[in-house]
């Protein structure tokens, strides 16, 4: 694995705790010459991170959309960064520079980033590891509503299992080093053909 893609706040969150978990997951990146790729932001979490990998002697590589860069908050130490048009744009590069995913604290753009990951290796588009940093239980309603969705027959149970769920940073980059995927490719519903 050479790089991840990390999901996270453009805000830091209520509780310090998420700010610590950043700068712990950025520095071990560093240390195992994992590729930062993210949203570009010298902001929130996504500013720690960033920061936290760079101060590690690592590469951090943004993807930001210009209407981002205008409001002044692309982060201009990065090792790369690129500056596209839309937030599509963003996603499909971040997509394909990245060899796993993972899903930090965040709001919705973080939701939606993950979840349109997520819908990619659901439709064979990508196989790639998707991971929830779930600092402090951050992801537990979620992942909740996730597990409804299997019980209600909207999500494959294999789906679900294929997720990767850690709130220790060292774990979590162990378990996306070690993830086997294990989906299918009946995700559609053929009682109705």
């Amino acid at each position: 694995m050479k790089s991840i893609g990390v999901f996270c706040g453009a805000n830091s969150g209520a509780n310090k705790i998420y700010q610590e978990a950043s700068v712990k997951l950025g520095r071990l990146m560093a240390e195992q010459k994992v590729m930062l790729v993210y949203g570009g932001g010298n902001v929130g979490l996504m500013g720690e991170i960033a920061d936290a990998v760079l101060a590690g002697g690592g590469r951090a590589v943004g993807v930001i959309p210009q209407s981002l860069v205008d409001r002044e908050v692309a982060h201009r130490g990065l090792s790369e960064l690129h500056v596209v048009q839309t937030m599509h744009e963003r996603k499909a590069m971040m997509a394909a520079r990245s060899d796993a995913f993972v899903a930090m604290p965040g709001g919705f753009g973080t939701f939606d980033e993950v979840c349109e990951i997520i819908t990619w290796n659901q439709l064979g588009i990508i196989r790639k590891p998707v991971a929830f940093y779930n600092v402090n239980g951050f992801y537990d309603k979620l992942l909740e509503m996730i597990d409804h969705c299997v019980a209600e027959g909207f999500i494959k149970f294999d789906q679900r299992e294929n997720l990767i769920v850690e709130s220790d940073a060292e774990l979590l980059l162990k378990k996306i080093r070690a993830f086997s995927d294990i989906t299918s490719d009946y995700w559609i519903d053929f009682k109705r053909i």
